[in-house]
């Protein structure tokens, strides 16, 4: 029989978890019901530093099911490195994961096609959203721009697929050799070149809460993507770079015809202008440079990327 464990990484959902914990459990039972993954199959719960009751939610219901298990980390470390810490944990005492945010917006009826799937011989399973109503007008539109945006980098990533994937062992294993403080973990999936399959679904309303990726974070996110897989963006100003310096040169041609033939150029506010946009250029081109090497100075550290404060896992590990 294929163990599965299914990883929740959890940052303030003490109001979500009491409709979460029994939705993953049914799912669970269902699946050993039906003989397609291990009676000692569990689901990890990731605390990932969270100010409210979430670890107290989870604890209480370790105590009710054997087969609920809780890592409690350290401080928040972010949604990727809490997801990383559940993975990394699970990954020898199991031949599959399923990872699913607390939200419940990933339709959990999929789990058992990804199973399936699985057992046909993927490695690795992409939940994937069929359509994104749900979302606000804005978000799909970012969200579809980001996707876009990605692959104009060569970023490799699945379209509208966030964190709702299977793994089997030896993807997980794989995962875990990349070391990298930043990571990214769906843009490293995709890329890892195991046998991959996609499962489709609707998106969902959150199930309770609040959502914990606001306009701030999602931005953050998303350039942290962006710079941890690609290069383009220097290129790209490099090249720009180059565009201005070649038309500057053919405005200087055009400045030293028009004097020669007596004609004078004005344009005081021109001058300004590009003066500004210059000094923007520069500007920005600096910190963008800045932004790549503060992540080399945080890589060259090796800080732990988390780190594990209490855990319930005495049964899961035997």
């Amino acid at each position: 029989m294929n163990r599965l464990i299914i990883v929740v990484p959890c940052f303030n959902e003490e109001e979500a978890l009491p409709i979460t914990i029994p939705a993953l459990s049914g799912v669970l039972n269902r699946l050993i019901s039906g003989g397609k993954i291990a009676a000692d199959s569990a689901v990890l719960y990731v605390n990932d530093g969270s100010r409210d009751k979430t670890w107290e939610v989870i604890a209480a219901a370790h105590e009710q099911d054997a087969h609920i298990f809780g890592l409690n980390l350290a401080g928040n470390v972010g949604h990727q490195n809490a997801l990383l810490a559940g993975l990394e944990f699970a990954m020898p005492l199991c031949d599959m994961t399923v990872s699913i945010d607390a939200d419940l917006q990933d339709d959990i009826d999929v789990i058992e096609e990804m199973v399936d799937k699985y057992i046909a011989g993927a490695d690795v399973v992409f939940g994937v959203r069929n359509d994104r109503k749900k979302d606000s007008f804005f978000k799909r539109c970012t969200a579809q721009g980001f996707y876009k945006f990605m692959k104009i980098l060569g970023t490799n990533t699945v379209y509208n697929h966030a964190d709702y994937r299977l793994l089997s062992k030896r993807a997980m294993e794989a995962l875990s050799m990349y070391q990298e403080r930043n990571i990214f973990i769906r843009a490293v999936v995709a890329k890892m070149g195991f046998e991959t399959d996609t499962v489709y679904y609707k998106r969902g309303e959150r199930t309770a809460g609040k959502s914990k990726y606001p306009l701030k974070k999602m931005i953050a996110f998303a350039w942290d993507g962006i710079t941890s897989f690609s290069n383009k963006p220097i290129n790209m100003v490099t090249g720009l770079g180059i565009f201005i310096f070649v038309c500057s040169i053919i405005a200087a041609i055009y400045s030293l015809c028009a004097h020669f033939f007596g004609q004078t150029v004005s344009g005081w506010t021109s001058l300004i202008l590009s003066i500004w946009f210059l000094g923007g250029l520069n500007l920005f081109a600096i910190g963008l440079v800045g932004q790549y090497v503060g992540k080399t100075y945080i890589e060259t550290k090796q800080r732990p990327r988390y780190l594990i404060k209490e855990s319930l896992t005495d049964q899961i590990e035997k």
